[in-house]
């Protein structure tokens, strides 16, 4: 697979009203993290019915990333926002358990998941 561009770095979904999926397309590190902050901020506003990344994309992630999601979460619960991150590889799923964020974060195996609960 081609690396992402900063340009399509992070798709952006509504597949239903009020609901926005953002897709990272590339590993996400320092140099990717503000592009999805500024995606997440541009889209996580109240009155949305949830958010959801999907990570299926993302084979690496660092500290920033895990960074960018926690402030993420915060924003969305200060929205009153439901956010969901799914689709997480092995690799990045085991970031989230070794940084023990799993718990902080609602993971769900896929999209369809999110969007039932």
């Amino acid at each position: 697979m081609a690396a992402a561009s900063d340009n399509d770095f992070v798709r952006t979904e509504s597949p239903e009203t009020g609901v926005v999926i953002l897709v990272p397309t590339a590993d996400i590190d320092m140099s990717r993290s503000p592009i999805l902050r500024s995606a997440i901020k541009s889209e996580l506003k109240p009155g949305l019915d949830r958010m959801i990344i999907d990570l299926g994309e993302v084979q690496y992630m660092d500290s920033s990333g895990l960074a960018t999601l926690v402030e993420a979460m915060r924003i969305a619960k200060s929205h009153a926002v439901p956010l969901h991150l799914v689709s997480m590889t092995t690799k990045v799923r085991a970031i989230f358990e070794i940084a023990r964020l799993d718990a902080f974060f609602s993971i769900k195996d896929s999209r369809q998941e999110a969007l039932d609960c």
